[in-house]
């Protein structure tokens, strides 16, 4: 299968078309295209091309495109369509994803368009959906599954399951449920397939099963599935009951968005934001931790304002303050970003002091080989030996003091239920900036007896 591109000609091409209105070519063309390749054609065409385009499909492959958009993009060309053409595309997606668009659209016409749904148990399952918090299991997951009784026979199970797999995409596990639809256990197709007949499901299926409830947190729901490499994993309600299941794909969104998450926080952003994202939202997303910079950048000058005589003696100190306040930032935000990814991927072991100890150790470590180097640059520069000695002396503490703030700072968060993630940007930047001048200035004062 040849890699899909995206090329300024394709789109000419189809708008092309569109422009004069020729549906034939139109489909043909999108006929060789994944759902997921017109979905990115369709971000690039205007919103009054994108919903000539997706009108003119065929809805089971229109769904899929209208799964795949940008939600923005997907918003406006939802606006262009009917409540009883949204709740077509609607009925041919799995219930996590109708669930999804129904949650996006303006709340005086969600009513209307469940209503236009002519599968009423789609729409109930949909609408059951929408009661669970997005960032949890149940919002996560989806209703259609493959279930079977305890007490069912095999002959009964086998039956069961086609009528059932016609409205499951793909069959990644056979559920086992009690009377009362309570989760026992998972079926073997294996042994499903090597039993007589006429045996009872109690009797050969697998009482262990990873499940997570409801509430769950989709955080943990994206570890509980790495961790355990699980292509699907059934939800329960509150009382054991089975309620849907939630597959892999749904998690590879959850660990990308949680990741674009992290990233911006860690870059200085405080809100979710895309480069496509207008002037102002941007602005917003951004100025905070700008201020923050501000702020530190203003709490440093003034430090240094305090030691203004002994610019006037020892000049060179003023030239290294730039490289100390650089180190301090680099190892603070190094100490900081192995912590937050560990915390992220449930790799940290062992108890705070411990990590405290081992960073600190590893951050002396560092700053004695960095200031032995940087003592004898600034020896053959400047001929001086007190004050490249007082140079890198203060260079050792501040690395130590900045893996040690990098370090407690993300655990710390992390105890107070904060995304630790702050802790790899501008925050610790900056006060490992300030922190960093403080202590290069009092320790070169010492030294040199100022």
């Amino acid at each position: 299968m040849t890699p899909f591109k995206l090329t300024d000609e394709l789109i000419a091409d189809i708008q092309l078309m569109i422009s004069e209105k020729r549906n034939t070519d139109l489909q043909l063309m999108m006929g060789e295209f994944h759902y997921a390749d017109i979905a990115e054609i369709a971000e690039e065409l205007t919103v009054e091309e994108a919903t000539y385009l997706i009108k003119l499909l065929d809805s089971g492959k229109t769904s899929d495109i209208l799964a795949e958009m940008d939600e923005d993009i997907r918003e406006s060309v939802l606006n262009n369509l009917s409540a009883k053409e949204i709740a077509g595309e609607l009925e041919e997606l799995d219930t996590d994803d109708a669930a999804d668009i129904v949650g996006e659209l303006p709340k005086e016409i969600v009513q209307e368009v469940i209503s236009k749904i002519e599968d009423r148990e789609h729409a109930k399952d949909i609408v059951d959906l929408l009661r669970y918090d997005e960032d949890s299991a149940g919002g996560l997951m989806a209703k259609e599954l493959v279930k079977v009784n305890e007490n069912w026979n095999v002959l009964t199970c086998v039956k069961e399951m086609r009528a059932q797999a016609e409205n499951v995409t793909r069959v990644h596990s056979i559920y086992v449920v009690d009377d009362e639809e309570k989760l026992k256990g998972r079926l073997s197709l294996k042994d499903l397939l090597t039993t007589s007949t006429k045996t009872h499901i109690k009797d050969i299926y697998i009482p262990k099963v990873d499940s997570v409830g409801v509430n769950e947190k989709s955080e943990e729901v994206a570890k509980i599935m790495s961790k355990y490499d699980l292509e699907a994993i059934p939800v329960v309600d509150e009382i054991g009951r089975l309620v849907g299941r939630i597959t892999i794909d749904d998690i590879v969104d959850v660990i990308r968005e949680e990741a674009d998450k992290d990233y911006q926080m860690a870059a200085g952003i405080s809100q979710d934001v895309e480069a496509d994202d207008s002037i102002w939202e941007l602005t917003r997303a951004r100025l905070p931790w700008l201020i923050l910079g501000l702020f530190g950048g203003a709490a440093a000058a003034y430090i240094m304002g305090g030691f203004e005589e002994m610019f006037s003696k020892y000049t060179v100190l003023f030239l290294f303050t730039p490289l100390i306040a650089a180190m301090a930032g680099n190892v603070g935000v190094q100490s900081s970003a192995i912590i937050v990814q560990g915390l992220a991927n449930d790799d940290l072991k062992g108890s705070i002091s411990n990590r405290l100890v081992k960073e600190i150790v590893l951050a002396l470590l560092n700053g004695i080989i960095l200031a032995i180097i940087l003592l004898l640059f600034t020896w053959g520069w400047k001929g001086n030996f007190m004050t490249a000695l007082a140079i890198s002396i203060s260079l050792i503490a501040v690395i130590v003091v900045a893996g040690f703030v990098g370090t407690f700072t993300p655990l710390f968060l992390h105890k107070r239920g904060v995304d630790p993630a702050i802790a790899t940007g501008p925050f610790i930047t900056t006060s490992n900036d300030i922190f960093g001048i403080l202590i290069y200035f009092l320790i070169a004062k010492m030294i040199l007896g100022i």
